[in-house]
């Protein structure tokens, strides 16, 4: 091998550590993206009758994102059969095969807990439930599992004393998401921590890279969500968009382009997950939710 082709080769090597991968994907005018790596999910919550029911299966569901053109889906937790326990390694594979077939990825899971229990007891039996299904997540190949904080109801207790029990719970949950390689994602949803400002707190007195946030953004009730969804766009690893959001409480239609705005200008590079919560067909909904985001994000 003589010297020129050499360096070309060491060069290839070495690219990414002095330029990183976001360098390697620019174009050479202005350092723009040659690709948009924005995609596209569902979540299973849109189906919440229909799963419940069992008039709809993770694999109908796996069908429709499939047909219309999405990217990856959803896996709530509390629609296998099992749950709180976790399914057997067979269920979880046969999912993964079918949604292999259908060139979809299994991007996420959820599982309900209450970390603002004043029961120590009970915190730990719900920390023990997020090891386990961090444990599915990883078999299932998705990259991120969701958590909440819980409602507090307690008046025994002050708001910084349970935030410091949030923080505890969050720091084990993601030292077991560092052992099965899965981000642990609070999803902000107006139960215990209702603004950005305190949302950000909890995130950065965790403290880890394997805990982020769930970026939902029909659960932020200020006098204006937008400015809030703004503030948190930074630090999300993962959005939920849905069909409303709640100025004052006040339930409004989203505006698609101001949320595809923040996402654009944040320089947003993850999934974009769709949730209905409306009466109606959810299929038609969502349909209609993906195509209007990513007409709006286009134009941008």
């Amino acid at each position: 091998m003589d010297n020129k082709r050499r360096s070309i080769i060491r060069s290839l090597v070495l690219a990414p550590l002095f330029f990183g991968t976001r360098g390697l994907l620019a174009s050479h005018k202005g350092g723009a993206l040659v690709k948009n790596r924005v995609q596209y999910s569902v979540n299973a919550y849109s189906f919440n009758a229909m799963l419940r029911s069992g008039e709809m299966t993770f694999y109908d569901m796996m069908e429709f994102a499939a047909h219309i053109g999405l990217d990856a889906v959803d896996l709530t937790g509390y629609y296998f059969s099992s749950y709180p326990q976790v399914p057997n390694n067979n269920e979880l594979f046969l999912l993964k095969q079918r949604a292999l077939e259908l060139g979809l990825n299994i991007s996420w899971t959820g599982v309900r807990n209450n970390f603002v229990d004043p029961d120590p007891d009970m915190r730990k039996a719900d920390r023990d439930m997020v090891k386990n299904w961090l444990a599915v997540s990883s078999l299932l190949g998705a990259s991120i599992m969701r958590v909440f904080t819980g409602k507090y109801n307690y008046k025994d207790f002050t708001k910084g004393e349970v935030k410091a029990w949030l923080v505890e719970e969050f720091k084990s949950c993601a030292q077991y998401g560092a052992e099965h390689g899965v981000m642990v994602g609070l999803q902000n949803h107006n139960e215990f921590l209702f603004g950005s400002n305190e949302i950000i707190d909890i995130i950065r007195r965790v403290g880890s890279k394997w805990f982020g946030l769930i970026l939902d953004v029909g659960s932020l009730h200020a006098s204006d969500p937008y400015s809030e969804i703004e503030k948190l766009a930074p630090y999300a690893n993962y959005w939920f968009v849905k069909e409303h959001v709640y100025p004052n409480g006040i339930k409004t239609p989203v505006d698609m382009k101001r949320i595809a705005g923040i996402v654009k200008n944040q320089g947003y590079q993850g999934y974009i997950s769709f949730e209905s919560l409306s009466e109606g067909d959810p299929k038609k909904i969502i349909t209609s939710m993906l195509a209007s985001f990513k007409a709006e994000y286009e134009k941008l």
